[in-house]
């Protein structure tokens, strides 16, 4: 075993005492560790689940007249009117909410069951009537339904129940929309979502001021007004008309016309 004479341990010494300080100095040296991921933890993620069932909770309790933008791709913005009365039952307009967007119609849910009313509009120059469609609240029909409604009617209560497969988190308010907003996406393998996966946006009071989905966009235009006591049907309600379907009817085939081949 080598032996250490005293004047190699006097010049030891030094770089023994040295050493500490340029491992401080290389430490120093080393850039700095990267910032945490700004991904919500699961406190705020169920902070967001609860804020958004209050805020929905206080969208079915808040009855109103409002207008919203609706924009769809590749379509021109429309006006929607959505009225939600005080006795529990709603209204929507929906320009061109029939028939490839030919006609307009209102969709209505009152004590005496749910409706589809005709407006007069471009495609349909006719005075307003509505069909019946079933009880107050049985689903729409899917050849029936514009979804422009459901983010103001029946998705609240997909918003409000705890046991809906839905993973909520905060959100940036998109550019154009106001209120408090929240990233809302589906946790269910099926391909059924009870909802549309987007961004939903709530005033403080429970006003739906935005959704966003890949379907299209809702925005509030105006502050709302007061509601009505309950909601007018658009017409009057007929038996011997059927309800408009949403897709374009099918263009007539000019060979099949009874005139074709005769001169």
């Amino acid at each position: 075993m080598p032996v250490l004479t005293r004047s190699a341990g006097r010049v030891l010494g030094p770089l023994v005492f040295a050493l500490p300080t340029l491992l401080v100095a290389c430490t120093s040296e080393q850039p700095p560790s990267p910032p945490p991921p700004t991904d919500p933890g699961p406190v705020e993620v169920a902070a967001a689940r609860d804020e958004l069932a209050a805020l929905a909770a206080a969208a079915q309790d808040r009855h109103l007249v409002a207008q919203y933008v609706y924009s769809q791709a590749g379509q021109p913005d429309r006006t929607i009117v959505f009225t939600s009365a005080n006795d529990g039952g709603w209204r929507v307009d929906v320009p061109g909410g029939a028939l490839g967007g030919t006609v307009d119609v209102s969709l209505a849910a009152t004590a005496d069951g749910l409706f589809q009313c005709a407006l007069p509009s471009a495609g349909r120059p006719e005075p307003a009537h509505c069909v019946r469609l079933g009880e107050r609240d049985d689903a729409l029909p899917r050849k029936l339904d514009p979804r422009v409604q459901h983010p103001l009617t029946d998705w609240l209560d997909v918003l409000t129940d705890r046991r809906a497969p839905l993973a909520v988190a905060p959100a940036d308010t998109p550019r154009g929309f106001t209120g408090t907003c929240y990233s809302v996406d589906s946790t269910s393998a099926s391909l059924n979502a009870p909802l549309d996966v987007g961004i939903y946006c709530y005033d403080r009071d429970g006003t739906p001021t935005g959704v966003r989905t890949e379907a299209g966009s809702l925005k509030l235009a105006a502050p709302p007004g007061p509601a009505p006591a309950s909601v007018q049907l658009a017409g009057p309600v007929v038996v011997d008309q059927e309800p408009l379907d949403t897709a374009a009817p099918p263009t007539p085939d000019p060979s099949e016309s009874p005139s074709a081949g005769t001169r």
